[in-house]
């Protein structure tokens, strides 16, 4: 039976799709099989960050309507094996997403997964607590920024009051926090909020911090998820998430400013 996991922000541009397409990625190359479901209706971005948007023929809303199965709209990664990917429509609106279709998409692939994750859109609208609804766990991920921590408190609101675990007084959803975007230097200049800071104001344990960085962009415009790029802070940071959240202990990485090495300071910051 599988374990659903949200991906939920409450603004929009933090790193919420980037975090989908990374961690179900992720999880995959650990060898479960999972599936990651675009529930942005009507503005579908999953499908360029994972590469396979040349490849979208049905989508979410028509299994829910009874337009096509399951079989024929799952996407299976060409890239690692055990990942599939269940896109959003982009010319229907939100509110088809209903709870009886969802529930009925979600129970039949809690049957053939191990992992369910749900790229919500940004906000507290139907599409956000429709991918909300069905969780057992929850990525919250916040910018180190006041107007970003201060939205996904919200949504850590809604997670503990909205979900089918709360209406059935089930154990709550598990919350990890992710800090995405972050910069110790800006940190340390009083431009951004400490992860500290974030962690203080949420209440929720940090699973891990994805650093600033160019790699994020340049993987998304190829279609790429990050988690792939080993050699980028940011598909580290990824693979470091994954594998705390399935039970490894792994210290906390970019977190601080680095300090260079004499070879970096003697050449201006070149390795």
């Amino acid at each position: 039976m599988a374990t659903v996991i949200v991906v939920a922000s409450g603004k929009g541009g933090v790193g919420k799709t980037t975090t989908s397409a990374a961690f179900s990625t992720g999880l995959a190359l650990h060898g479960h099989k999972t599936v990651v479901i675009d529930f942005d209706v009507g503005l579908r971005n999953l499908d360029l960050i994972m590469g396979c948007e040349r490849r979208v023929v049905y989508d979410f809303i028509n299994v829910i309507n009874k337009e096509a199965s399951l079989t024929q709209t799952l996407i299976r990664d060409k890239r690692v094996a055990n990942l599939f990917i269940l896109p959003a429509s982009q010319t229907r609106d939100k509110d088809a997403l209903s709870k009886e279709g969802v529930n009925r998409v979600i129970q039949t692939l809690r049957q053939d997964f191990d992992y369910i994750v749900c790229d919500s859109p940004a906000g507290i609208e139907h599409g956000a607590i429709m991918a909300m609804y069905h969780a057992d766990e929850a990525l919250v991920v916040t910018n180190p920024e006041i107007s970003s921590v201060r939205d996904s408190d919200r949504i850590i609101g809604i997670l503990g009051s909205k979900t089918l675990r709360a209406e059935q007084g089930l154990p709550p959803v598990k919350e990890h926090l992710l800090v995405a975007r972050y910069d110790p230097l800006r940190v340390s200049g009083g431009d951004m909020l400490a992860v500290e800071d974030v962690q203080e104001i949420l209440a929720i344990p940090l699973l891990g911090v994805i650093p600033e960085s160019t790699s994020v962009l340049q993987a998304s415009n190829s279609g790429i998820p990050v988690t792939l790029d080993e050699n980028s802070d940011a598909g580290q940071a990824y693979q470091d998430i994954v594998a705390r959240f399935l039970g490894e202990d792994r210290p906390q990485r970019f977190i601080h400013v680095q300090k260079k090495s004499f070879f970096s300071r003697l050449f201006g910051g070149r390795q």
